[in-house]
């Protein structure tokens, strides 16, 4: 089977270039913005399509594929610097999203796999209600948003095409090379920094990296993933203080965590204008995965302690 992956310089493509390279015998396409680091492996192929967006040609891509994993994606960015977000990622991930799918029909694509993400739900679960699959479209940001109208984009145009979709919603994804918040937090960790979040008493759900690249390598091919939308995790929900302690004893580091009520740290958030990090240490964010594992016959190979482990293991010997 030949496989088009994009985003596979990216922290969860890459994985899955790798996995897809040695753990199978499919042959693989990389398509990206040059065809640089192509590899030595006579089954991988790189190819060069430019920018991810409405005019992309992906025809040379293409050729002979039978599955798409489709990774690449404007994400979350610090500070963002445009003046209309929404446009930006509409104009890749949804614009983009949809040429690419158009162009994988006519070149006769059996299935599309595409990586959407939980926060199509929204940015936080009510206790004790984790999101199903079914739950409601209720994006709450410029990103989400895009991820759900790439979703309608595509559910349109597999049903006028007949070409198989598959389409994965994972939450915060955490493993090897990580960065943003969860690098963030490891470097608080390493450096010893005291944390004010003792006393949050939240429930989130997170998805080691492995766990996901399992998940996604089993949708290339099994048939009940046809047309469902799977929602993934490690299924071990943790709240904030409990993840800084496993986080720590991983990396060797005991968290040092202090009593402060959550209520003081959001006002203070609120005055440094960080409410969405806030929100995030603070809030619940929970899945259920029950249907994906049923429906699938699937479980999460990695423990949430092993893989916080390999994560803190490449994290020191990144420094």
């Amino acid at each position: 089977m030949r496989i088009l992956l994009t985003g596979g310089t990216g922290f969860i493509g890459s994985a899955l270039a790798d996995a897809i390279r040695t753990g199978t015998g499919h042959e693989l396409v990389l398509a990206g913005r040059s065809a640089d680091g192509a590899a030595a492996d006579s089954r991988v192929r790189s190819v060069s399509v430019g920018s991810l967006g409405p005019a992309t040609d992906w025809r040379s891509a293409l050729q002979q594929v039978e599955v798409v994993i489709h990774c690449a994606a404007r994400v979350h960015v610090l500070r963002e610097r445009e003046p209309r977000p929404l446009d930006a990622f509409r104009e890749v991930n949804v614009a983009g999203t949809a040429r690419l799918a158009r162009q994988a029909a006519e070149q006769g694509v059996r299935r599309f796999v595409f990586l959407s993400s939980v926060k199509v739900h929204g940015e936080s679960s009510l206790p004790g209600s984790p999101f199903r699959a079914g739950d409601a479209y209720a994006p709450a940001d410029a990103y989400a948003i895009s991820k759900m109208e790439a979703e309608q984009a595509l559910r349109a145009l597999a049903a006028e095409s007949g070409m198989e979709l598959v389409i994965i919603r994972p939450p915060l994804v955490y493993g090897p090379g990580v960065g943003a918040n969860f690098k963030a937090m490891m470097d608080w960790l390493g450096r010893g920094v005291p944390l004010p979040l003792a006393f949050i008493h939240n429930r989130r759900s997170l998805v080691a990296l492995d766990n996901l690249v399992d998940l996604v390598l089993l949708c290339i091919e099994h048939p009940a993933a046809v047309g469902k939308a799977l929602l993934v995790s490690d299924g071990e929900d943790l709240s904030t203080p409990e993840l800084l302690r496993r986080l720590g004893l991983a990396m060797g580091r005991p968290a040092r965590l202090l009593p402060v009520p959550p209520r003081w740290l959001e006002a203070g958030a609120s005055l440094l204008g960080r409410e969405a990090l806030a929100r995030r240490l603070c809030g619940h964010l929970q899945v259920d995965i029950g249907e994906t594992c049923d429906l699938l016959g699937w479980s999460p190979p990695v423990c949430v302690d092993e893989a916080l482990r390999r994560t803190a293991e490449a994290h020191r010997l990144a420094r």
